[in-house]
């Protein structure tokens, strides 16, 4: 019994020396990544001259509960969106009663960092409750119940960050790929089926964000205009209506959702100068490149599957060497028309918290920077 009971102390003693090592080699990486995290550029010291760097902020960050994603945020961005927690569905889920917390933290945390602030978004056909389209009797709103309602809310949610916020995506996603308005419940109830008033939603939107923010900068923001002219011709026919009724509009957002194997270049030009041509501010909104190679691989987030967004070869030395080339394909553009380009925001801080998972940011899912990282910045020096 002696012998054995030595032996099994002994084999304890060796378990307990392995995990001491492998305990310091840890530590020791952790010490390493953690120096060369510090010792990379800022994202918005590289691109100080050119225009803003943002990213997509969820609430783990805001409320510094994910440390690591709130350091890369204050460390590289100079601008910020809510991912969701200013969305409608976010703030105003029933009748009558809004939550402001999630989003008063986000303000919040974006003020104490000196992190310029976008409100996201106050028109949209996704998340937005069922009820904002119905009356007490559960059936479809009248066009002026419904325009009464939209401005009830924009009033109260701008009103209430009026003079903190640089800018709002007033309405977000309103086209379809062939640049026709989109047939949401906003256009079926407000437009009445006609015509001449297609764009009325649109503009009694961007008029009461005005209104209730004078100062606020208002966009229009939208997905494809990269890849469809049509719909690119489309945002501009939105913007050169609301400037022919003098409406405010400061700028358009393209979110640029992209992928390794699909051509941006051109696309990506001809959206930006077209837009330019109007005379509005261009930014890119919602910067990602999607790694994975099955699914659904469009920009709405209705018909993403969150459960199926791991991709087993988003590591790989391939994938991550395309990643890095996509980066610097599109940055290379961006510096290219740098005068029309006013933010540029990553939809998400680093892999982990990406809404499409798989490999689309510059931060892994560790939080380290990677290929396309330093492609980034060695873009933006190649421009100096």
């Amino acid at each position: 019994m002696n012998r054995d009971n030595s032996a099994i102390e002994a084999q304890q003693m060796k378990i307990r020396r392995t995990i001491t090592i492998v305990s310091i080699v840890v530590q020791l990486f952790g010490v390493v990544y953690h120096t060369a995290a510090q010792d990379i550029p800022a994202l918005k010291d590289v691109f100080k001259n050119d225009f803003l760097i943002g990213g997509a902020l969820n609430r783990w960050v805001v409320t510094g509960r994910d440390t690591k994603a709130a350091a890369i945020t204050k460390k590289h961005f100079n601008t910020a969106t809510a991912e969701n927690d200013m969305k409608w569905q976010s703030i105003n889920r029933s009748p009558g009663r809004y939550n402001w917390e999630a989003a008063d933290n986000f303000v919040d945390f974006c003020e104490k960092n000196r992190i310029s602030i976008i409100g996201h978004c106050l028109v949209w056909h996704s998340q937005v409750p069922r009820w904002v389209f119905r009356d007490n009797a559960g059936d479809a709103l009248t066009r002026d119940a419904l325009l009464a309602r939209m401005k009830d809310h924009i009033m109260t949610v701008v009103g209430r960050y009026k003079g903190r916020i640089k800018g709002w995506d007033v309405v977000n996603e309103a086209l379809n790929e062939n640049g026709t308005l989109r047939n949401s419940q906003w256009l079926r109830i407000i437009g009445e089926g006609s015509e001449e008033k297609q764009y009325d939603f649109i503009e009694n939107a961007f008029r009461w964000a005005h209104k209730a923010d004078p100062n606020a900068e208002l966009y229009y923001n939208d997905y494809g205009l990269e890849t469809s002219k049509a719909k690119c011709d489309g945002a501009v026919e939105i913007v050169e209506h609301l400037k022919s009724k003098g409406i405010r509009i400061d700028g358009v957002g393209i979110q640029l959702h992209d992928s390794l194997d699909r051509p941006v270049a051109d696309g990506l030009e001809y959206a930006i100068t077209s837009l330019a041509s109007t005379g509005v501010k261009v930014m890119i909104t919602e910067l990602d490149v999607r790694t994975r190679t099955r699914g659904y691989r469009g920009a709405d987030v209705g018909r993403t599957n969150r459960r199926n967004t791991r991709d087993t070869n988003a590591d790989d030395a391939e994938t991550q060497e395309k990643l890095a080339d996509k980066y610097t394909e599109i940055f290379s553009v961006l510096l290219e028309h740098k005068e029309d380009i006013d933010r540029v925001t990553f939809w998400g801080v680093y892999d982990g918290a990406s809404w499409i998972g798989g490999s689309p940011l510059l931060f892994d899912r560790d939080y380290r920077p990677k290929d396309a990282f330093f492609g980034v910045v060695e873009t933006a020096e190649k421009y100096r």
